[in-house]
């Protein structure tokens, strides 16, 4: 839109090539339209798991019972490790931060890794480590969702560079 500058937007870290995953991997997302956002200095760069002091690596986590973001952020479900461990304060916390960098940094969208129980937004596990997906959002995406913050999953880019386009013509 004229006058606000260049749209900002909140991109995973992992996405950006930083080794923040459970598995101390990244996950970096290799498009030129990253490389033209990342000269234009529009991405604002979170790992929400990071943000919260969870460390790396850290055992793999997901969200219960096939349930989803919404229902964690509600009270009705809980994020565990494989371990048993209850990680579900952390992962809100993380949340929390996202939400608070992204009104901070003014991003009205943001890019996440999808499979996440943070950051997914297309899909995530079901609970069952057993790989198996299901339709739903992270807590971050979630939350950024009912926050008026348009989340795009990584695989969205071309999508959301469309969107971003469009908003900045008018």
């Amino acid at each position: 839109m004229r006058g606000r500058g260049p749209e900002k937007i909140l991109v995973s870290a992992c996405l950006m090539g930083q080794a923040v995953r459970y598995d101390g991997a990244a996950k970096p997302l290799s498009h030129p339209i990253m490389d033209r956002w990342r000269a234009e200095r529009r991405l604002v760069t979170l790992c929400p798991e990071m943000s919260a002091g969870l460390p790396v690596p850290r055992p793999p986590a997901e969200i219960e019972a096939g349930a989803d973001g919404e229902a964690v952020l509600d009270g009705h479900a809980r994020i565990l490790e494989i371990t048993g461990g209850d990680v579900t304060e952390p992962f809100l916390a993380g949340a929390q931060n996202a939400l608070a960098l992204a009104h901070a940094e003014n991003c009205r969208f943001a890019l996440l890794i999808d499979g996440s129980p943070s950051c997914g937004s297309g899909f995530i596990y079901d609970g069952t480590f057993s790989g198996t997906r299901h339709a739903g959002n992270g807590v971050v995406a979630a939350l950024l969702r009912r926050e008026g913050i348009a989340v795009y999953a990584h695989s969205e880019i071309e999508a959301l560079a469309a969107r971003i386009m469009a908003l900045e013509a008018e």
